[in-house]
C-alpha cells in the first residue's frame, strides 16, 4: 500500500512537514491511498523526492528541483533499495490489544492504553487534562492526532478496532464541542463556517478547528458532517462569513467541483479545503489548501486581515 509521510521523511532525512509543503507547493507528493484513505508514497514517488532532495542539497532552488524530479524518466531516477521490514514501533494498549503510536510520549501511551481498553472514563479525564494544560492546538497535534492516526493505520491494515475509533472519536468530539460552547463571547462580527464535504462523516477535525478558533474568541458556526453543498451555500449567503472551511477525509468525498459553486462575493469569503481527500491539482483557484491545524488557523487570521 506504499509508505506513509513519516516513513518517507525518515528515509530521506527531512521533516514530514517539509514533504507536505513540497506536495502542496510543487505537486510532488504521494500518488496512492490506503484502504483507510491515508495518502501513501510508492517507490516512484520516493525516488522523485530523493532526486529533488539531492538537487536541493546541490544548490538547486526547490521549485526547479521539483520540476526536474517530476520530469525525470523512470530510468533516470535513483534506484530504490529492496523493501525492508518496518522497524516495530512501541505498542501500547490493554484488554489484549496493543496499538503502535508514532509519537510515543507518556501522554500518548496513556491515551492509547485507555482507548484500546475502551476505558471511557480515563479517556475523558486524559483529554480534559490535556485541553486544560496544553490548549486545543498542542493537545491535538501532540496527543489526539498521533493516537487517532495509530488507530487509523491499525484499521487500514486489519479492518478491525472500528469500535475503538468510534468511542475515542465520540469522546474527543464531546470534549471539543464543550470547548466551543464554553468559550468567551466572540470578538469578530463575521463568523467562520465549518463543515464536512457532502457525504463526509469524519467531523472530528472540524470540531478541533472550531475549538481552536473559539479559544481565540473567533465566532464559529459548526455545520458538522455530510453537509450538502446547496445547504452550505445557503448558510454562506445567510451568515456572510469571513471564511468557510470544508473537510474531506477520503477521495470518495473530495470532489472539488462543487467548491467552485459556493458563494464567494460581497463581503469576500475565504474558502479553505482541509483533509487528505481533496485532489490538490483539481481544486478551484480561489480555494486555499490547508494541511495542518496551525495552517488552517493562519488562513482564518488572513481572512480577517491579521498578519
Amino acid at each position: 500500500m506504499g509508505l506513509s509521510v513519516g516513513a518517507v521523511a525518515r528515509r530521506l532525512g527531512v521533516a514530514p512537514s517539509t514533504l507536505r509543503t513540497w506536495g502542496r507547493r510543487y505537486g510532488i507528493g504521494p500518488s496512492r491511498h490506503s484502504a483507510g484513505g491515508h495518502r501513501r508514497y510508492d517507490t516512484t514517488d520516493v525516488a522523485r523526492l530523493q532526486l529533488m532532495n539531492q538537487l536541493i542539497l546541490d544548490g538547486t532552488p526547490p521549485e526547479e528541483a521539483a520540476r526536474k524530479a517530476l520530469a525525470a524518466a523512470p530510468e533516470d531516477l535513483p534506484a530504490q533499495p529492496p523493501p525492508q521490514q518496518p522497524e516495530p514501533r512501541p505498542a501500547w494498549g490493554s484488554g489484549g490489544q496493543r496499538l503502535a503510536v508514532t509519537e510515543s510520549t507518556p501522554a500518548t501511551r496513556a491515551l492509547a492504553r485507555a482507548a484500546m481498553g475502551m476505558d471511557a472514563v480515563t479517556m475523558q479525564r486524559l483529554i480534559d487534562e490535556a485541553l486544560r494544560r496544553d490548549g486545543v492546538v498542542q493537545a491535538w497535534q501532540e496527543l489526539f492526532a498521533p493516537v487517532l492516526i495509530g488507530i487509523g493505520e491499525r484499521h487500514a491494515e486489519t479492518g478491525a478496532i472500528v469500535e475503538i475509533e468510534h468511542l475515542l472519536s465520540g469522546t474527543l468530539l464531546s470534549a471539543l464541542a464543550r470547548e466551543v460552547a464554553t468559550a468567551g463571547p466572540p470578538i469578530t462580527a463575521r463568523p467562520v463556517v465549518l463543515a464536512c464535504a457532502a457525504e463526509e462523516q469524519h467531523s472530528l477535525p472540524v470540531y478541533a478547528l472550531a475549538a481552536s478558533l473559539a479559544a481565540e474568541r473567533i465566532a464559529v458556526r459548526v455545520l458538522g458532517a455530510r453537509m450538502p453543498y446547496e445547504a452550505l451555500a445557503a448558510a454562506i449567503r445567510h451568515l456572510g462569513p469571513a471564511a468557510v472551511f470544508v473537510w474531506s477525509q477520503t477521495p470518495d468525498t473530495g470532489d472539488p467541483a462543487p467548491l467552485a459553486g459556493l458563494p464567494g462575493g460581497r463581503p469576500r469569503v475565504r474558502l479553505l479545503a482541509g483533509g487528505p481527500g481533496w485532489a490538490d491539482d483539481r481544486l478551484p483557484e480561489r480555494v486555499h489548501r490547508v494541511g495542518t491545524l496551525p495552517e488552517a488557523i493562519a488562513e482564518v487570521h488572513a481572512a480577517y486581515g491579521h498578519a
